[in-house]
């Protein structure tokens, strides 16, 4: 493996580590490792603004011929969206303010994973161990997306009073049939033939081909990037993974034996009946299911109404659209009662015993929900040049 990891300022304590893979044509692949092990990589503030920009420089870099996205952990690539640190910051603020800390998290979170569904070259995923929320979202918009044996990936935004943000709104909806509103409600974790099943994963390889991953991309001749991305190198990267990928002994997948079933319970015919079936889970026979219930029937009903609600809204959306729709969402989340409850009793005090402000999908006001779709900024839109 031909690394140079003096071309970008690095350490080992760095939130996320930057380097460059130097390959047989001369040319360099970008690397960047998510690198915060006491939190399993959950995702700060100071880590986007520390990849961000580097992914903008590697996208002009007429040298750099892809990046290579991973994390430091063999357990987890990213266990979510740093919500700890949204926490303090809404409990330093007056009750139903949202703080000035989330506006400024979101922007940015959102930004850098649109920068990802878009960007110009092949930006290959390895999704090892937890990938979860925030997590999903720098997976879901990347080109070559990896899942190994140890992949368990999920949207437990519900637990925690918030829903399926980074994007949710736009992947979950181009999921098969209406099982991304089935994982939105229900939290249900995923492994990695759930993952390739739903759109979130394009290959699954045994993590121990990891470490040839480096050696195989120096080794690897890479046309130059042009203006629109090298489709040459997107197959190139794609035929090598292929080739990871034929030893690997791939899961059951409990989302695809169960799709009809999911296709049953969620039906047409409004979240009101959705609740009562997916509650009634809690006794089914079978196990994933059985955890899809237990997990829907604790989680908030403030949350299963904003999912609900966003699986209208976001319909004939566009990705940039679906990005500030979820920004108006999450701020608003932040000044709401139930996002701040939920992280407490998951994350602070760890009891597991939240106090949700409504009991029932049924008992969430109307407005409440429409006021999670109230801008809270004066001027233009924070994401409003990402696009149409």
């Amino acid at each position: 493996m031909n690394e140079h990891p003096e071309s970008i300022p690095a350490a080992a304590n760095d939130c996320v580590i930057l380097r460059e893979i130097s390959t047989a044509c001369g040319r360099r692949f970008g690397h960047a490792t998510l690198n915060a092990p006491r939190s399993l990589n959950a995702l700060s503030l100071k880590m986007i603004d520390r990849l961000a920009p580097q992914l903008d420089a590697w996208a002009a870099d007429p040298a750099i011929v892809g990046v290579l996205l991973d994390g430091s952990l063999e357990k987890a690539f990213c266990a979510g969206g740093d919500v700890a640190a949204l926490y303090h910051a809404i409990k330093a603020m007056p009750a139903g303010e949202a703080p000035q800390a989330a506006k400024d998290f979101f922007e940015r979170e959102y930004r850098l994973d649109h920068r990802i569904h878009t960007y110009p070259k092949p930006v290959l995923f390895w999704g090892q161990g937890i990938v979860m929320g925030g997590g999903i979202g720098l997976m879901a918009g990347s080109s070559h997306r990896v899942a190994t044996p140890t992949t368990r990936m999920a949207m437990p935004e519900i637990t925690i009073g918030l829903y399926p943000d980074v994007g949710g709104s736009w992947f979950l909806r181009h999921m098969p049939g209406r099982s991304g509103l089935f994982l939105a409600l229900t939290g249900v974790p995923l492994n990695a033939a759930d993952a390739r099943f739903a759109g979130l994963a394009d290959f699954i390889i045994d993590d121990a081909q990891r470490a040839q991953l480096p050696a195989l991309l120096a080794d690897t001749r890479w046309e130059a990037p042009d203006a629109a991305g090298n489709t040459a190198n997107h197959a190139r990267l794609g035929t090598l993974l292929d080739r990871l990928a034929e030893s690997t002994a791939v899961p059951d997948s409990p989302l695809r034996a169960h799709y009809d079933r999911i296709e049953a319970l969620i039906g047409h015919d409004g979240l009101e009946a959705i609740a009562a079936r997916l509650a009634a889970l809690v006794d089914d026979a079978d196990p994933w299911l059985a955890n899809a219930g237990r997990t829907f029937a604790h989680g908030a009903p403030s949350s299963a109404r904003l999912s609900w609600e966003l699986w209208q809204r976001t319909r004939h959306m566009s990705l940039a659209e679906v990005f500030r729709t979820e920004y108006h969402v999450s701020v608003a989340a932040t000044a709401h009662r139930d996002f701040a409850e939920g992280v407490r009793a998951l994350l602070i005090d760890k009891d597991r015993k939240p106090r949700w402000q409504f009991a029932t999908v049924q008992a969430v006001p109307d407005e409440i929900v429409a006021d999670h779709f109230t801008p809270r900024y004066s001027g233009p839109h924070p994401l409003a040049d990402l696009g149409a």
